[in-house]
């Protein structure tokens, strides 16, 4: 194939994994074009090479042409609002009357499992977007990481409180298995560069299941400074995301993802992807060596 035939589109491309896709692509040397919302407050896309950057609200059929003109394969990103399935059942919509024939989804961990499970609202939403883009006719894949290493930095709403050095959840012992999100983007370059993963679902974990407990004893470790646990109940939890200004219904989104992760309190981990690729499990151990810096900085 020609380099024309083989055009990519990133959508989503300003947020934290989308542009972390980019930035993978960027690396490597591959062309990728990038779909954004308001390309001024991400001009620094403009700066990395081989990326074309595009305007485009994945809701407006209308605004999509240019960006989906000649694309193979689309990597279809999000932000988890309220509004994503209109959002991204309307972008499937729009890459099929556009001839696109392969839409890789950047889904959730267990997004597979059916509505009648007791899941966390945004896992439905990707689930009801993935049985949609399946029943499209377009090729598919599904790329389902879990919770990303990068929640635990001090600019995350749910990161580290850098002035008290502490983690404060509301999720007991329960361990789960984050992943980095650089670790997803090489991932992602590998299914939208190659074939062979037509119709599959790749579930994307980290390399250890760990406690909030052991995710300070590695922060500490990598810093040199000591960060403890704190855990608090639901109730505590709300009454702080509300105090920082978060609008409610982000709250009760918040509230029922922990709710889920006290529910199920040993994650599994999934490594097949990362071996399929031939990247690297990163661990927290070292994704905390190499953001000690952040872990120790101003707060946010």
């Amino acid at each position: 194939m020609s380099q024309g035939e083989k055009m990519i589109l990133v959508t989503g491309a300003a947020g934290k994994a989308g542009s972390g896709v980019v930035r993978a692509f960027a690396r490597r040397g591959v062309p990728v074009r990038a779909l954004v919302h308001e390309p001024a407050r991400a001009s620094w896309l403009t700066q990395l090479p081989g990326v074309s950057v595009f305007a485009g609200d994945l809701r407006n059929r209308a605004t999509l042409g240019p960006a989906l003109e000649g694309v193979k394969r689309a990597l279809l990103i999000s932000s988890p609002r309220e509004e994503m399935v209109d959002a991204q059942i309307s972008f499937i919509d729009a890459a099929q009357a556009a001839g696109v024939p392969h839409v890789v989804k950047f889904s959730g961990r267990e997004a597979g499992v059916g509505f009648d499970q007791e899941v966390f609202r945004g896992t439905r939403w990707h689930g009801q977007i993935e049985r949609y883009l399946e029943r499209s006719g377009l090729i598919w894949t599904h790329l389902r990481p879990s919770q990303f290493m990068q929640n635990y930095l001090p600019s995350s709403i749910t990161g580290v409180d850098v002035m008290a050095r502490e983690l404060v959840m509301p999720i007991g012992d329960a361990q789960l298995s984050p992943v980095d999100i650089a670790d997803i983007a090489e991932i992602a370059v590998g299914v939208l560069t190659s074939d062979g993963h037509e119709n599959l679902a790749y579930d994307i974990t980290g390399p250890e299941a760990l406690s909030m407990t052991e995710i300070v004893e590695r922060i500490s470790a990598a810093t040199g400074t000591p960060f403890r646990y704190i855990e608090v109940t639901l109730e505590e939890q709300r009454r702080r995301y509300t105090a920082a200004g978060l609008p409610p219904h982000v709250v009760d989104l918040f509230d029922e993802q922990f709710s889920e992760r006290r529910r199920t309190p040993v994650a599994r981990v999934e490594l097949a992807a990362h071996h399929a690729f031939g990247v690297t499990p990163t661990s927290f151990a070292a994704f905390a060596r190499d953001h000690a810096a952040e872990f120790t900085g101003p707060t946010r």
